[in-house]
């Protein structure tokens, strides 16, 4: 029989991790990614990078009120078009990177990095689908009423794939997203377009891109598909240029420590 005055055994209880600081690990986590080349979010040259994005974006919408058009007043404002579907995304992508910086909040950051996986590849396929069509002929896109001055032209259909190009290879970590899921998302997209714009159609008598015009039926699901396609691409390009690039960046970090200059790579939890 055990003697009851002996000092009982306790079950040692696992430690229990706060809240508080899971949210910190977290946060280190992410602002450090192995392969994210500065530290986002932050209030320094992330949010620097952010703010300037934003204006760009807020100037070209400024414009469409400051310079209306027909447009202004038929069915879909200018939403008609793809180049303004891409602007508010990329507005809304930004918009959460600012919002991250200032906050320093994982999930607002986590929330811009899924956004920015719809968001970039689709202003690149508008970059080139605009610029390449403009090149053949700059009335496929454009009617000759509409014309934009060059800078303001750059503003709609250049500059906001060059920011989150600039977000994804600097301020961002790797995507995640496959193949399988890439062509489905950018089919899904290039079919609710689609009907959006036949609804918007049947109510203005017109098409927002004059291609569609000149188009029939058939070579338009030709080109609608091979928009999807390209975006599709278009993600597959990007993840593998941001894997690249940032690859390199460790590998040059992690000589640099066994050299002994001391250089802390990004990435590391303390």
């Amino acid at each position: 029989m055990a003697d009851s005055t002996s000092p009982s055994r306790s079950t040692p209880t696992p430690t229990s991790i706060s809240p508080s600081a899971t949210s910190r690990q977290m946060n280190t986590l992410i602002r450090k990614h192995p392969l994210q080349r500065l530290p986002s979010p932050s209030r320094t040259t992330s949010a620097a990078i952010h703010i300037i994005g934003l204006s760009s974006f807020l100037y070209s919408f400024s414009y469409l009120s400051t310079h209306p058009n027909h447009i202004n007043q038929a069915y879909g404002w200018h939403f008609q078009y793809l180049t303004i579907i891409g602007l508010a995304l990329a507005t809304a992508t930004f918009t959460l990177g600012l919002l991250a910086d200032l906050t320093l909040s994982a999930r607002l950051f986590a929330a811009k990095n899924v956004l920015s996986m719809c968001s970039a590849p689709m202003e690149v396929l508008i970059t080139l689908l605009y610029w390449g069509l403009r090149a053949i002929d700059p009335q496929l896109v454009v009617p000759k009423e509409l014309e934009l001055p060059f800078g303001v032209d750059a503003s709609f259909h250049l500059a906001p794939g060059v920011f989150l190009l600039s977000d994804l290879l600097l301020l961002s970590p790797p995507w995640t997203i496959g193949v399988l899921p890439a062509v489905a998302l950018s089919g899904a997209i290039a079919c609710v377009y689609w009907y959006w714009i036949e609804m918007c159609y049947q109510v203005n008598g017109f098409y927002p891109y004059p291609l569609f015009e000149v188009l029939l039926p058939a070579q338009r699901v030709v080109l609608f598909a091979g928009s999807a396609v390209l975006m599709a691409a278009s993600t597959a390009v990007l993840k593998s240029l941001q894997g690249r690039i940032n690859r390199g960046l460790e590998g040059r970090k992690e000589r640099e420590g066994k050299d002994g200059r001391g250089v802390e790579r990004p990435g590391n939890v303390s």
